[in-house]
């Protein structure tokens, strides 16, 4: 005979969970579920007191095969996805973040995201947006699901609008 398991799964005490570093990726075309996602991050980043990393990535298949192999637009387009992110990480600190870190990346955002970003910056949770609407488009929204479903730490997705909102 067998001893059965007898005890309670739930025989357990709710413990305090707390995040203690934040990464958001936001889109270069600033879609609505980036900014959403952006806003949820900095609210919590600024109410844990937690370090909180912006991260956008540059969509390197996005170019022609020209601009791809031209430093001087290759390096143009650099600035300005970091002047981006930069103007995001400067937000975050005019709300009240204390520590904010400004990352930039190229090629599919997803995979950028979950296989370099993570593994530098260490998060403990990953906020991403998810744009319903827009799916011809690549771009961050759009990766959700690949990084919720790959990330090696939690993963929150804010949908672009809230289907019951009054």
């Amino acid at each position: 005979m067998s001893a059965k398991n007898t005890q309670d799964p739930l025989d357990f005490e709710v413990q305090t969970m707390a995040f203690r570093r934040l990464l958001v990726a936001v889109d270069e075309d600033d879609s609505t579920s980036s900014i959403r996602a952006f806003n949820y991050a900095v609210t919590l980043a600024k109410s844990y007191h937690v370090p909180l990393a912006v991260v956008t990535i540059l969509e390197t298949s996005d170019l022609n095969i020209y601009d791809s192999l031209s430093p001087d637009v290759l390096a143009n387009r650099r600035e300005e996805v970091l002047a981006k992110v930069n103007r995001y990480a400067q937000k975050a600190k005019d709300f009240g973040v204390v520590e904010v870190s400004s990352l930039i990346g190229e090629g599919k955002p997803g995979k950028v995201i979950v296989n370099q970003v993570v593994p530098e910056w260490r998060p403990d949770l990953l906020i991403v947006g998810s744009e319903t609407k827009e799916k011809g488009r690549l771009f961050i929204g759009s990766q959700a699901s690949y990084m919720a479903q790959n990330a090696p730490c939690s993963v929150i997705v804010v949908r672009a609008s809230d289907q019951y909102e009054a």
